[in-house]
């Protein structure tokens, strides 16, 4: 087992930064399901935009269906998938905010257009047509004018607090190799070998 190997935070990085040499688009891109109060799963994608061994981390609209569906069910799984490199990486684990100097943050680092899309997208709502959105978007441009713009109430991240992390990496005749690291405590995971 190489160092990285007994490390899931160091495969992480060393995989994701080979992703960002070799994927043409998004590399941090992410699938993200959840599981509503009726058990209903639905998956999406999403950007993640932080990670330490505390968690990954995605931003949204507090009143999107993810949102809602992390308020019924606080778990949830990630999907990485490189197609450039043959591999992806599953988390799965637990959710909870980010903190507010977290969003402010984050937010802050954001291109201006993007900051007034999030005041003006009633995200997971229905609209009548791109022009509802278009109107919202110039009426906040409006409101905002060239000063800064705030962080909106409903919008902010959450971090996914990893339990389990498995790793699949593609070989020929599909004998892939996999593993996975699950959580015990005090920053201790076991390692288990898969059948592909």
């Amino acid at each position: 087992m190489t160092a990285a190997e007994a490390d899931p935070f160091s495969l992480f990085a060393k995989w994701m930064h080979e992703a960002e040499q070799s994927e043409p688009n998004d590399p941090n891109a992410m699938c993200l399901a959840t599981v509503d109060a009726r058990g209903q799963p639905s998956a999406r994608m999403v950007l993640l935009k932080d990670w330490d061994p505390a968690g990954f981390v995605f931003y949204t609209n507090l009143e999107s269906r993810k949102a809602g569906d992390i308020g019924a069910n606080a778990r949830a799984a990630l999907l990485f998938h490189w197609k450039s490199l043959k591999r992806q990486i599953r988390i799965e684990g637990t959710v909870g905010p980010v903190t507010d100097f977290e969003a402010d943050e984050y937010f802050a680092s954001r291109h201006r257009t993007s900051q007034i899309g999030a005041w003006a997208s009633a995200q997971s709502r229905p609209m009548e047509g791109r022009f509802e959105l278009e109107k919202r978007v110039a009426e906040y441009g409006l409101k905002f004018g060239l000063g800064a713009v705030p962080r909106p109430p409903h919008w902010s991240g959450f971090r996914v607090a990893p339990e389990r992390i498995e790793f699949w990496q593609d070989r020929p005749f599909r004998l892939h190799d996999r593993f996975a690291y699950t959580w015990i405590d005090q920053d201790q995971w076991s390692l288990v070998h898969l059948f592909p």
